[in-house]
């Protein structure tokens, strides 16, 4: 710790040369890059080396026979250390490379058996939403280009995932290749040039292409299509054409949530049937397990009885027909929902404990119109607020098109113009309220919206924006770690079900424990299908987060078999050990209160992601003989009597202990150091 400080990142040292640091305890080794950047030097970026089936290499002995053999340790060194586009230093993952070595192979052995414009000739990528997809499928490509039976590499993105940053990236190869506009101009410029064997594009500007050119002369060449989230574009018009027009391709998908012929798929096309066998995968399971995204946490809240029998409807039909000012958009739901998400904002988002910035979160809704509702309703109730929190919201059109699996999230385009008169209207207000928070100048005209979209991807990956009302946009490929929490007011099923989950599951900082779903509607049944779908009958026991019971009684991890106390003995530890902070005194003491206190912040960082344990905490301030406040206490919470009885069973540590706790605490850590 102190050589990084001190000699490692300094500007002027040797050692910033370095490109690889390995560290071990003899039974745990990891690699991780050298990197300038202080934030990216903790353990959280570490990596422990794996076999191409994901199986870890942790024992220094095998991961020296394996790392450091010759061959590997210079293809680490030269061909998966790669710079972003903040020129800082990346170090590939272990299924990176293998899903990169695995598609390079299958291009030359389809070429050598002459096996193009077949799925036999290509194959897809299974890694889970939030594994550095992107990075891989672009190496991919940039590798690619080297091989010299290649004439032309096509790097397909959506448009949707086109934010200012992914942006940077690309331009940086293909320069006029990515930009939102549908224009084929600067695709057909890039087609022409000799110099540059990648060509970044949309998969609406290539469909355009195809359509707009009878015959141009790359349709006759070697060529390779690598699609980023492959599957929003598989059974479209655009591979149709494609298949129609090239005569030598070779066809690669990435995705993390692939589509399954009798399972999610609408039709008997399937990720495989489009793109050919999968390559390789690493399935959620393993990114949990290798702590390179986190679990979920889903709560259905289920505050409204009045509205219970429509939001634990599951016939898809029935559900459309309760989206009306009736059912789900009943003025009355949509004001509790609306005071739900105001009242537990700063729990949720973690805002709530000292100078902590927090998080920021999502809300996912079904319909514009339902867009519209809450976002009048949350501003007309934080009117007199002091201090309220910044909502924005985006949408626009989407067309009625025919979906291709089950669980798509419709696409919108770019187009708002096309909304209707009521919706433009509402898009216009909103981001007139966005300027005027900003001090910006967007509007609903094609060009500005998507400055607009950009702007607020921006604002949100920094937190300048609390809470993000979103139809569609966003819910896919959107990448925001300082994002902990996604409320659903909305029929989610299978992949869109993980992609919208997906939003709030990366890597951030010690405090960020999983990702945290609210749902206003009865998603249990759909989360658990979803992630049975792309994974297994076990997978539920590693995605999902325990229960409150659990946390607060003490549970078995499955992963690591380890028995896990609860809150209740771990309180009831402190208050019996250490009743009076000032008498811990002695180096035995001081090491054992750090380790239990420890313990307790980090089992109530993750408890007061719970309901109960917020109700609990605030009926500390009833005075339980009072039956009048405990009345309107259980109706403002909508609990029961059985509740508050199991309540005062929980022993909770007093504030002002609490308070003595954390300054000793503190006091202590600084010793320790």
């Amino acid at each position: 710790h102190r050589y990084t400080k001190e000699s490692f990142n300094r500007e002027n040292s040797l050692f910033k040369y370095l490109q690889i640091f390995v560290i071990s305890n003899g039974t745990d080794t990891r690699y991780f890059a050298n990197t300038v950047e202080r934030n990216k030097n903790s353990f959280d970026f570490t990596m422990n080396w794996a076999k191409a089936d994901n199986t870890l290499i942790k024992d220094l002995k095998d991961f020296t026979a394996t790392f450091f053999q010759k061959n590997t340790l210079l293809n680490i060194l030269f061909t998966y250390s790669v710079f972003d586009s903040s020129d800082i230093l990346l170090i590939m993952r272990p299924y990176q490379i293998a899903a990169t070595e695995r598609v390079l192979w299958k291009i030359k052995s389809s070429y050598l058996s002459k096996k193009w414009s077949k799925p036999e000739g290509g194959g897809y990528i299974w890694h889970t939403t939030g594994s550095g997809k992107t990075l891989t499928s672009f190496k991919v490509a940039r590798l690619a280009t080297q091989l010299d039976f290649i004439d032309k590499v096509f790097f397909v993105v959506d448009r949707k995932d086109l934010d200012y940053q992914t942006m940077k990236e690309y331009q940086r190869f293909s320069p006029d290749s990515v930009n939102g506009s549908d224009s084929t101009a600067g695709l057909k410029r890039n087609l022409e040039r000799d110099d540059n064997k990648i060509i970044v594009t949309t998969i609406q500007k290539l469909n355009n292409l195809m359509k707009s050119e009878g015959e141009l002369s790359i349709y006759q060449k070697q060529v390779v299509f690598i699609f980023d989230e492959c599957h929003r574009s598989q059974f479209g018009e655009a591979q149709k054409n494609l298949k129609r027009k090239f005569r030598k391709y070779y066809q690669f998908g990435f995705t993390g949530t692939p589509i399954f012929a009798g399972k999610n798929s609408l039709g008997s096309e399937d990720t495989k049937s489009v793109f050919g066998r999968e390559l390789h995968s690493y399935v959620i399971t393993d990114a949990i397990r290798d702590e390179k995204v986190l679990k979920f946490k889903v709560d259905y809240n289920n505050v409204r009885p009045h509205f219970k029998g429509f939001e634990m409807e599951k016939d898809e039909q029935k559900l459309s027909a309760y989206e009306n000012n009736k059912a789900l958009l009943h003025p009355a739901r949509i004001s509790e929902i609306s005071q739900y998400i105001l009242q537990n904002f700063r729990y949720k988002t973690h805002r709530n404990v000292g100078s902590n910035k927090g998080f920021n979160a999502m809300f996912a809704v079904s319909s514009v119109d339902a867009a519209k509702c809450y976002y009048e309703e949350l501003t007309r109730l934080q009117k007199e607020s002091e201090k309220p929190i910044k909502i924005a919201t985006i949408f626009s059109f989407a067309a009625n098109e025919e979906q291709n699996a089950i669980g798509d999230i419709p696409d919108e385009n770019f187009e708002p113009t096309a909304l209707d008169l009521s919706a433009k209207e509402f898009l216009t207000k909103a981001i007139d309220d966005y300027n005027s928070m900003f001090r910006t100048s967007y509007s609903v005209d094609s060009k500005e919206f998507q400055n607009y979209y950009r702007d607020l991807a921006k604002r949100v990956k920094s937190r300048e924006v609390d809470l993000l009302i979103v139809v569609g946009m966003f819910l896919t490929g959107f990448d925001a770690p300082t994002l902990n929490t996604l409320f659903v007011d909305k029929n989610l099923r299978y992949h869109g079900l993980i992609q919208a989950y997906s939003r709030t599951n990366r890597i951030y900082d010690a405090t960020k424990t999983f990702g945290n779903i609210i749902t206003f509607r009865d998603l249990e049944q759909a989360t658990i299908d979803s992630i049975t779908l792309f994974g297994n009958s076990n997978t539920k026991n590693v995605v999902l987060e325990k229960s409150y019971r659990e946390y607060l009684e003490g549970f078995t991890d499955i992963i690591t078999g380890e028995a896990r106390r609860g809150y209740i003995d771990i309180v009831k530890e402190l208050n019996h050990k250490f009743p009076n902070p000032d008498e811990i005194i002695t180096e035995k003491d001081k090491k054992e209160f750090s380790k239990i206190f420890g313990e307790y912040l980090r089992i109530e960082n993750i408890l007061q992601n719970y309901d109960e344990f917020t109700h609990l905490k605030l009926l500390q301030a009833i005075d339980l003989t009072d039956n009048e406040a405990v009345e309107v206490f259980k109706e403002t919470h909508f609990i029961t009597d059985q509740d508050i009885d199991a309540m005062k069973g929980v022993e909770l540590l007093e504030d002002r202990t609490l308070q003595d706790y954390r300054s000793t605490y503190n006091d202590i850590r600084d010793w320790l150091r």
